[in-house]
């Protein structure tokens, strides 16, 4: 039987917490690509295949310990699978526990990750997810959803209350 993309993305949550890098490759598709966007990355870059992420772990690997996942829900977006994460390290020279909170998008092909976007919070992950992002800009969303996610988040706008005697645009007096 085969395997939810929920099911697969949350095995490889596992496999990474027990295992490591190593134990997530079985789920990365050799054509694997995830971008780190700048809100969430002090060197962003795009990472292909699995090389490439071996090299995005080993830059984790030269200043901390103890990496992990905690996944604080999985819920599947038409084929996408989002999850909201706290990224948890240890950092070598200080051992000083850390925590950073993301949202990773999953898209699937022949039950491995084909690619993976991040972002910073749950809106702009899910809004990502429904956009149907293929081509994608370091885990941004496309302008569309920039815009509908801008105007969801942004309050309205009060309309002043005229000074009292002066005309309204209907031409009444206040």
């Amino acid at each position: 039987m085969a395997s939810s993309n929920l099911e697969i993305v949350e095995r490889g949550f596992e496999a990474f917490n027990d295992s490591g890098i190593e134990g997530i490759l079985p789920f990365i598709h050799p054509d694997f690509e995830a971008t780190t966007p700048p809100e969430l990355a002090s060197e962003p870059d795009t990472y292909r295949g699995h090389e490439g992420i071996r090299r995005w772990f080993s830059s984790f690997d030269e200043v901390m310990d103890g990496i992990r996942w905690d996944a604080r829900g999985f819920r599947e977006v038409g084929d996408r699978v989002v999850v909201e994460f706290t990224l948890r390290a240890r950092g070598k020279t200080t051992g000083l526990d850390f925590g950073q909170d993301a949202v990773m998008v999953w898209e699937l092909q022949d039950g491995q990750a084909i690619r993976l976007s991040l972002y910073p919070d749950a809106r702009s992950g899910t809004l990502g997810a429904r956009a149907g992002i293929v081509e994608h800009d370091g885990g941004r969303l496309p302008a569309a959803a920039r815009t509908a996610a801008r105007r969801a988040t942004t309050p309205a706008t009060p309309t002043p209350s005229p000074r009292p005697g002066t005309r309204t645009a209907n031409g009444t007096r206040s």
